[in-house]
């Protein structure tokens, strides 16, 4: 076998253990050890790997963590540019580790691969290090990424005979327990729909789609609920121009709390809402943190412009609050939270002990991105002792914990 095949699949080997938790859970395989045992070997490959490989597993990590992310161009009429977003995420990602193909020394490897854990391309924060971890038995906070990537490095400087001391360490990264997570006090029904995103904002699909919501508002009131939550933009309209819609939503929500996504427009500007009804009446939260490339482009003003006109047909970016929205909901605090918002650390700030999040993930199926979103949620709730109640369209409602 000759050089360049070896950094070759030694490359694709770190990038195979570096991802394996996430296609593990995808696939209900997921273990403790095994996905301990992985993470390890993971960092300890990235930590020693030839320069060339380095750049390899990079490569390979964007496009096995976000292949899907393309897909969701085919709706907004530029279908052309899914491979090229694609390729687009392993270039970033090779980018993003390329650091540490400039030194050999494990050390300090190790301190730049803790510097990149603070790093988010684009805004775009779903590559975190310490997600690796978040099932199994070692710990997700910076502290214990730290001492983990010291006890993984050290063995390479230290010498005989305290060379392997250094994998003490590992002891004090492990999980010792994470801040207690609460049920509510409420019975909340959480509503998990399957509407293809090609057929959800036609004009044939809305009263289908108007017609099961208030089944399913029934059936959960038939079921003595407190709460009903539905998906993002489960209403595919702008609500606030609906009256009639919201005065049906209204008589309803004297007898269960309505919790659901629809849009909203104001003062010309457009709103990705999440609408809670209750006692005949309702609150509206508008989305605090947009998805990059997705609802907003996060460059400076000018290439804003030239890619919203040349690719999105000069549709403008969403608009946002200024905060993060609490609803009371029969005396119980819920922060609201909208799909990409549960997995940022913005919506946990504060008093956060219940979250409701709503999720559209059509517009990535068939893929991993649902699983991905639950284990960034399991990370941040577990970190901040939050529950959260997560309704979905496509994959991933259920209680995150």
């Amino acid at each position: 076998m000759n050089k360049l095949t070896k950094d070759i699949l030694l490359g694709l080997l770190t990038a195979i253990f570096f991802s394996a938790f996430i296609y593990f859970e995808h696939f209900g395989l997921t273990n403790k050890l095994i996905n301990t045992l992985f993470g390890l070997v993971a960092l300890s490959m990235f930590l020693t790997i030839p320069k060339r490989s380095v750049f390899i597993a990079g490569f390979t990590i964007g496009l096995l963590w976000f292949y899907w992310i393309g897909y969701s161009f085919e709706y907004q009429g530029v279908g052309y540019m899914e491979p090229i977003v694609t390729i687009g995420f392993g270039i970033v990602y090779l980018l993003f580790f390329a650091p540490l193909g400039f030194t050999n020394n494990a050390l300090i490897r190790a301190l730049l691969l803790f510097g990149l854990s603070f790093v988010h391309p684009f805004n775009w924060n779903w590559m975190q290090i310490e997600l690796l971890f978040v099932n199994s038995y070692i710990g997700v906070y910076k502290y214990q990424l730290a001492l983990t990537l010291l006890a993984l490095s050290l063995p390479w400087i230290l010498k005989k005979p305290y060379k392997y001391a250094s994998l003490l360490l590992l002891f004090g990264a492990f999980s010792y327990g994470y801040p207690p997570q609460h049920d509510t006090p409420l019975k909340i029904k959480l509503v998990a729909t399957d509407i293809k995103q090609e057929e959800k904002w036609t004009r044939q699909a809305l009263s289908p789609t108007v017609y099961m919501i208030f089944k399913e508002i029934q059936k959960a009131i038939n079921g003595g609920y407190d709460v009903i939550v539905l998906p993002e933009s489960v209403f595919p309209l702008f609500m606030n121009q609906t009256p009639e819609l919201i005065k049906n939503l209204e008589k309803f929500s004297h007898k269960i709390t309505i919790v659901a996504g629809s849009l909203l427009k104001d003062d010309g500007k457009n709103y990705n809402v999440t609408y809670m009804f209750q006692n005949g009446k309702y609150q509206v939260a508008k989305k605090l943190v947009l998805v990059p490339f997705g609802e907003y482009i996060p460059l400076p003003k000018f290439a804003q412009k030239f890619i919203n006109d040349t690719f999105f047909n000069g549709e403008s970016d969403f608009s946002t609050a200024k905060k993060p929205t609490d609803f009371i909901i029969k005396g119980v605090k819920f922060r609201n939270a909208i799909c990409y918002e549960a997995t940022t650390p913005e919506l946990y700030q504060g008093d956060v002990k219940y979250m409701i999040a709503i999720s559209n993930n059509a517009w990535f199926a068939p893929s991993i991105e649902p699983t991905i979103q639950k284990l960034l949620m399991e990370y941040y709730a577990r970190k901040n002792g939050v529950t959260i109640y997560h309704a979905a369209n496509y994959r991933g409602t259920g209680i995150v914990k």
